[in-house]
């Protein structure tokens, strides 16, 4: 008997030890559906890994892998549907966003880093500083000399107070040193129509948005926010070469709810990797000017780290009220 129960120990432990092995009382993830869950209203850009990656992750682990949107309150809304799920078969697929509404809200229903846990980053895109193909300034730091000189001489539109590309903008102002109009607009088509208008002098917006119009010559490109040149527009400067330590871009990523384990990170982040190149999702990517990345939590929680309290103090310097 004694020996028995030495043996039976042991390979208690053994299987304890192994990846993947479920302990006693435990089971196995996923032993249901697993549910992304966008925050966003259905057909945003952000659906798109989404469900490619759910379809992909049906047939990796064995369960059902569907997308929800649950739009409302900028995204803050599906965000605390995750977390008061606390069930790591409901996880949150969302946007740079999840960084920012912390600063915008005073009580957003969820702490970043208290109640979210970082599975990987999905993708990431560069932004770029649009203007009219006659626009009469040649250049970025054309552009920046005369915006020093004339404050509030130009403006720039974004798809509202708030968003991403507001503070894309109110960024530039506070590393560039320069006062420019911010004009916001209920969504970046408004944003786009104003400049072609010319009720504004530019707009800052994703690349995916931004590419079609480049490309047809109905705008020109003056720059992109990251601190790299993009690929897809690689005659196009960064705003930091003229800006140094300026850099920003619009990301994906996916997140657990709290207690989330450390198993489901792993397993999570083991699948998608092979999704990285190859694939249709990664060939889109690349078109659009995208970079899909599917590296693992260390680098989410980096950049969370990072742009929680950068947003916050942007935020506060140019005077947005949170809600």
């Amino acid at each position: 008997m004694i020996h028995m129960t030495r043996r039976s120990t042991l390979a208690a432990l053994a299987a304890a030890a192994l990846p993947g092995v479920a302990r006693a009382g435990e089971t196995a993830w996923p032993d249901r559906t697993v549910r992304f869950v966008v925050p966003f209203a259905p057909g945003g850009p952000v659906e798109v890994p989404a469900r490619f990656i759910a379809d992909r992750l049906t047939h990796t682990l064995g369960q059902n892998v569907i997308v929800e949107t649950k739009p409302g309150a900028g995204g803050a809304l599906g965000i605390q549907s995750v977390v008061q799920a606390a069930d790591p078969h409901v996880l949150l697929f969302t946007t740079s966003s999840v960084a920012i509404l912390p600063a915008l809200l005073a009580n957003p229903g969820y702490d970043p880093f208290r109640d979210l846990v970082p599975i990987s980053m999905v993708s990431e895109v560069p932004m770029a500083l649009l203007v009219r193909p006659d626009w009469p300034v040649p250049d970025l730091k054309t552009f920046l000399q005369q915006a020093k000189a004339k404050p509030q001489r130009f403006s720039f539109g974004s798809s509202g107070a708030g968003s991403t590309t507001h503070l894309a903008g109110e960024l530039l102002k506070a590393k560039a040193g320069i006062d420019i109009l911010h004009v916001p607009y209920r969504g970046g088509a408004q944003a786009v129509n104003a400049v072609y208008a010319g009720d504004t002098d530019m707009l800052i917006t994703g690349l995916i948005e931004a590419i079609p119009h480049v490309r047809d010559g109905r705008l020109r490109a003056l720059a992109v926010t990251a601190p790299q040149r993009s690929p897809a527009l690689p005659d196009v400067p960064s705003v930091a070469e003229a800006v140094p330590g300026y850099g920003i871009t619009i990301w994906y990523a996916m997140f657990g709810p709290p207690g989330t384990p450390p198993a489901v990170v792993q397993r999570l982040a083991a699948a998608m990797a092979p999704l990285r190149q190859g694939t249709p999702l990664a060939e889109r990517m690349t078109e659009s000017g995208a970079t899909l990345l599917l590296d693992g939590p260390g680098p989410l929680a980096a950049r969370m780290r990072a742009e929680v309290p950068l947003w916050k103090e942007i935020v506060r310097a140019a005077g947005i009220q949170a809600g």
